[in-house]
């Protein structure tokens, strides 16, 4: 019997470049994605003020801050911010181990979703590697709460995303999207929902230091009126639920591992998407490491409980 290549981790098989403008900086930026050894995971390559090279993880624990998007690192020191689009392609298109080598202190927005890095990857192709994936297993319901807002994890024989957002906005309103996730899933339902934002909040924004580079080439916009003022319109009807869903994988991609389970969330941000993830990594009887095990005659493959991965998601 052959295997099954979803079973083994992957890296590119060659070096791939993108640049762009930081959607808060408004500055330049380049990135570049080089191949890694199993087990490396997902890092974020970069020099410093000094001009020495900082490696930043892929994980919770160097999350930095969430305010606006996912910063990796010391906020007033070296990080990389707005890691959430390309996160949420690595993940979804099973890519497991890769430097990232980025020139600035933020992941380029491009059009202001995750379709560019998808095509960056497919252009760079991807290498099956002699080490299997391991995955995260929720095996008991974990849940959080901060108002009317509210995020859990449960068991479920998959990953699947259940993401509901309730704005008072007539342009978005209450909107609902569920999926189980696969690449192809990803590709032509999520990837290309793009990032979003109110013009009455851009000046404000503006005087804070955020948003300098976003534009109507990179964000949808929602006008005075409580309409869409992007000449183009909208990708999908529901745009702005499916945007929150991918902002949502990419936050909970820094699990350091796939997870195998259904994340569901109402109302929820950077920040309680942060919250549910460091919430479920810190108890380690709600979830378990497992691979695929060997395949039997007649029978399909099943998951079995390992060593946990050199780069432990719940270790500082």
């Amino acid at each position: 019997m052959g295997i099954d290549l979803h079973d083994y981790q992957t890296t590119l098989k060659s070096r791939v470049s993108l640049s762009g403008i930081g959607v808060h900086s408004g500055n330049p930026v380049s990135i570049h994605f080089v191949p890694a050894d199993p087990d490396t995971g997902i890092i974020f390559s970069k020099t410093d003020a000094n001009g020495d090279c900082v490696e930043l993880r892929a994980l919770s624990s160097e999350v930095g801050g969430t305010d606006l998007c996912t910063i990796l690192g010391d906020v007033s020191g070296a990080h990389v911010a707005t890691v959430e689009h390309l996160m949420a392609a690595l993940s979804s298109l099973g890519i497991d181990n890769v430097v990232v080598e980025t020139e600035g202190n933020e992941v380029p927005i491009l059009d202001g979703s995750a379709s560019m890095f998808v095509e960056a990857f497919d252009q760079a192709g991807l290498k099956v590697q002699a080490v299997k994936r391991r995955y995260i297993r929720i095996v008991k319901p974990v849940r959080i709460e901060n108002g009317a807002s509210w995020a859990e994890f449960r068991p479920y024989a998959g990953t699947r995303y259940e993401v509901e957002i309730d704005f008072e906005s007539p342009a978005i309103g209450r909107q609902f999207f569920a999926a189980d996730i696969t690449p192809e899933v990803f590709r032509r339902d999520i990837s290309r929902a793009r990032t979003f934002g109110f013009m009455k909040d851009v000046e404000r924004l503006w005087a804070a230091g955020y948003a300098l580079g976003s534009s109507l080439e990179n964000s949808v916009v929602i006008g005075d009126d409580d309409r869409v003022i992007n000449m183009e319109g909208l990708r999908y009807s529901n745009e702005f639920v499916r945007h929150k869903m991918l902002d949502a994988m990419g936050d909970l991609a820094l699990a350091g591992a796939r997870f195998i389970g259904c994340f569901r969330s109402f109302r929820g941000g950077h920040k309680l998407n942060a919250q549910a993830l460091r919430r479920l990594l810190s108890d380690r009887s709600a979830f378990e490491i497992v691979e695929t095990g060997r395949r039997e005659r007649g029978r399909g493959a099943e998951m079995i409980a390992v060593n946990a991965p050199v780069y432990a998601p719940w270790m500082s």
